[in-house]
């Protein structure tokens, strides 16, 4: 069964984005081992500067390298990534895992986005859209496309 693992900064706060949220981890289980860390993230102050802002980016970034094994494929969520239709991104996910048998590790930032060392560590950036997402809506749709990649690999249906 193929292993995914989801690290995400912050959690998911509001009951119907973690009702969302086990809806997906529910239905991906038949599918793969899907894994979701979830790392602390910073208060961000009001007007905060610049390089207060990096350094928030800096400390939420070592906190997700910290949950990625050094054998991962890592793919970042980033708005300036590689956009995929969702039979592209199925057939992407078919690549990742025809390569190796290592574990594949998506990552989604804060609402500062991520740190040079992350995009530093990753394989591949991803873009869902040129839109910014709260990152709790982020980690659903992200679900909700893995979980339709299955589909599309299978020949499920699945709707439209």
């Amino acid at each position: 069964m193929e292993k995914i693992r989801l690290v995400c900064v912050g959690k998911c706060r509001e009951p119907f984005w973690r009702d969302a949220v086990r809806e997906f981890e529910k239905r991906l289980s038949r599918y793969a081992r899907l894994q979701i860390d979830e790392v602390e993230d910073e208060k961000t102050p009001e007007g905060a500067s610049a390089a207060a802002e990096e350094q928030i980016r800096e400390k939420e970034g070592r906190r997700i390298l910290s949950r990625i094994p050094d054998q991962a494929r890592v793919i970042a969520l980033a708005i300036d990534g590689r956009s995929y239709s969702s039979e592209q991104f199925a057939a992407r996910m078919e690549e990742y895992f025809s390569r190796a048998d290592a574990e594949l590790v998506f990552v989604i930032g804060g609402s500062l986005g991520l740190s040079r060392a992350v995009y530093d560590r990753a394989d591949e950036r991803l873009s869902f859209s040129s839109m910014t997402f709260p990152h709790q809506l982020m980690r659903v749709i992200f679900l909700e496309q893995l979980y339709r990649s299955y589909r599309i690999r299978r020949s499920e249906p699945y709707h439209k």
